[in-house]
């Protein structure tokens, strides 16, 4: 891939993870490979996984996990079919559970036993069903601009816009159709524009395209819209700390469903961020500030 000075920039200037990963995990077809990238100090007693949305990558965790590996080992992963981890042959593969025993087989392979669980829609998805089960290893759980069910119209807003592979003859033009598609994502700098259309995009003999597997909506629809997909047994089953981040314009968390949600898990707490939609990018320090705030305040007393 041919980067010009303004993307190479953007990539020079942002932190980068001390290690990357790939580790083999099953599915009912056979084993696949899932890359991750790794940050802090191994040997941390602080444990983090951020698990990212629907289309997206573990790079888009760049500047939170940079801060939280201060204190925290953090890990993100490639969720199969995305950034550099393998693509299914069976679309219907993608779903749910498949995600989760895939993470179950990283957080075995990096050494997290009990760990912090950071996840962005779908990644958030996941953390309330791994959260809300029998001796779940979720120590704490923050889950980014999702709840227990998604609202028809969000379902249909991103279905209208991820569909079949699209190929573009350069990064400007991935970079454009980032900010058209997502548009709602805040706070977004230029800089946070070049550097998600490097991560998000990879070549081919017929030119970029998305770094993810177009068959990966198939599934989605089918399950979403279909299945009437809902995780609310799995909510109302959870214990740990919970710390829900909603933007104010976000058509996936409304203010209703949150407020839907605080009611049935009252030790649930909120933050909302004015003027984002779905979903918060988590890159800036008005929205990484208040998670840094929220994990040091309710650390488990056996960590100090």
């Amino acid at each position: 891939m041919i980067i010009n000075d303004r993307f190479a920039h953007a990539t020079r200037s942002a932190p980068k993870p001390q290690r990357s990963g790939r580790i083999k995990c099953i599915s009912r077809h056979g084993f696949h490979d899932l890359a991750y990238v790794d940050w802090g100090r191994k040997t941390s007693a602080e444990k983090i996984l951020c698990v990212h949305g629907l289309t997206r990558n573990g790079r888009d965790f760049d500047a939170l996990a940079s801060q939280l590996s201060k204190s925290a080992r953090v890990v993100c992963p490639d969720l199969v079919g995305r950034g550099k981890s393998d693509w299914f042959d069976d679309a219907s593969d993608y779903h749910l559970l498949q995600y989760n025993m895939d993470i179950t087989v990283l957080a075995a392979k990096v050494g997290f036993e009990k760990f912090d669980w950071i996840g962005t829609s779908l990644g958030g998805l996941m953390g309330i069903s791994l959260a809300g089960v029998n001796n779940s290893p979720i120590r704490r759980l923050v889950i980014n601009d999702v709840g227990p069910t998604i609202p028809t119209s969000a379902l249909h807003r991103i279905s209208r816009y991820m569909g079949g592979a699209e190929f573009f003859q350069s990064l400007d033009e991935v970079e454009a159709h980032l900010r058209e598609t997502l548009s709602p994502f805040g706070p977004m700098t230029d800089p946070d524009w070049a550097r998600m259309a490097v991560h998000s995009s990879i070549e081919t003999d017929q030119g970029l395209v998305m770094h993810h597997d177009p068959g990966i909506m198939q599934n989605f629809r089918r399950y979403s819209m279909f299945m009437h997909f809902s995780l609310w047994k799995y909510w109302d089953k959870i214990t740990c700390p919970v710390l829900i981040l909603r933007g104010t314009e976000s058509d996936f968390l409304t203010e209703s469903l949150l407020t839907r949600m605080l009611n049935r898990l009252p030790h649930a707490e909120a933050i909302e961020f004015e003027g984002v939609g779905h979903t918060p990018t988590l890159n800036a320090q008005n929205q990484i500030e208040p998670i840094l705030e929220w994990l040091e305040r309710t650390r488990p007393v056996a960590e100090d």
